[in-house]
């Protein structure tokens, strides 16, 4: 199929709510040396494109957006070793720019997408896994009999990091926003589902933990629930902080990690657990295995066209969307 000379993209000239996304008409690029041209089947949304559209998470504007993605090889740059023309790839570590039906990207910022797992798949998993991979067996190691505290739980990565956790022996303690949240979240991986506007989260942990806390609290909120997850840890236990949904984590005195037990607290991204080739194709190969051992099943829980791309980003803003969300070129 000959390649078209011109593609639809999403671009934005300022910082600022859905509105400032735009869909403009923009050349189809050559891939340069190292790099290569995919065509897109899927597109991943993700928070971190709504903290790069909003300016939390700054980009040089006018910017492209999006870092997720799935598609088919069509061209391939002068020295590319690692892909063919045909060959199928995800992405969720290159320059923004996923929102389009073509990216050039440098070959190293992809991975193949095995036999037996969907491009679909792969772009509703891949920003989303990886992170769930490095949360629960390198930012904390998640072990047999730990008990873990996952706020949305019925997120992208909720959904998925529960049962990953699950699958290494813990106990998972969900909090959810909804009763149709607090099934969806039972029935992926979660042991306890905690409706948190409705419940005191750490009183209701420490009840079901028998007083001790937990090991470790995964948060993707943020500012709403990060007294909480303190409160819900046991004696040196750690706060996972991966996202700000609800807004930054105000500052606060280290002291106080002292004086609740020897805390520990992390903010880590997943880019500095890819940062290389080798880590960004070994947490891929981790993800993939875990997918298609069945361990852990991938919840595309709503698909909008790249058109509708400001009521994607409106609905995920405003926690409407359950498991991964697609954007389809």
């Amino acid at each position: 199929m000959a390649l078209p000379s011109t593609q639809v993209v999403v671009r934005f000239e300022r910082h600022g709510g859905p509105e400032v996304l735009d869909l403009v008409e923009a050349p189809v690029l050559s891939p340069g040396p190292g790099e290569i041209l995919i065509r897109h089947a899927a597109v991943g949304l993700n928070f971190i494109d709504i903290y790069q559209r909003t300016g939390l998470y700054p980009l040089p504007l006018p910017s492209g957006l999006g870092k997720e993605a799935a598609g088919t090889v069509e061209a391939i740059g002068a020295g590319v070793t690692r892909f063919a023309v045909g060959d199928r790839v995800a992405t969720a570590t290159a320059p923004a720019g996923a929102y389009s039906q073509f990216h050039v990207m440098p070959e190293t910022a992809a991975v193949a997408v095995p036999d037996g797992i969907s491009l679909e798949t792969a772009a509703a998993v891949m920003l989303k896994g990886m992170t769930a991979e490095f949360l629960t067996r390198r930012a904390f190691h998640v072990k047999q009999s730990d008990e873990i505290l996952l706020h949305a739980a019925a997120g992208g990565v909720g959904l998925i990091l529960g049962q990953w956790a699950r699958s290494l022996g813990a106990t998972v303690i969900g909090t959810v926003g909804s009763e149709a949240k607090a099934d969806l979240a039972h029935d992926h991986s979660a042991d306890h589902v905690i409706l948190y506007d409705r419940e005191d989260v750490a009183a209701r942990v420490k009840d079901l933990t028998e007083g001790r806390g937990v090991s470790v609290a995964y948060d993707s909120v943020g500012q709403a629930t990060f007294e909480s997850s303190l409160a819900s840890l046991k004696r040196r236990g750690m706060l996972v902080l991966f996202g700000n949904a609800s807004g930054p984590v105000p500052p606060f005195d280290p002291l106080r990690l002292s004086r609740a037990g020897s805390l520990y607290v992390t903010r880590p991204t997943l880019f500095d657990y890819v940062a290389t080739v080798e880590e960004l194709d070994a947490s891929a190969a981790a993800l993939f295995a875990v997918i298609r051992s069945g361990a852990v099943k991938v919840e595309i829980g709503q698909t909008f066209p790249l058109t509708n791309v400001r009521d994607a980003h409106e609905a995920l803003a405003g926690r409407r969307t359950t498991g991964s969300t697609l954007l389809i070129p």
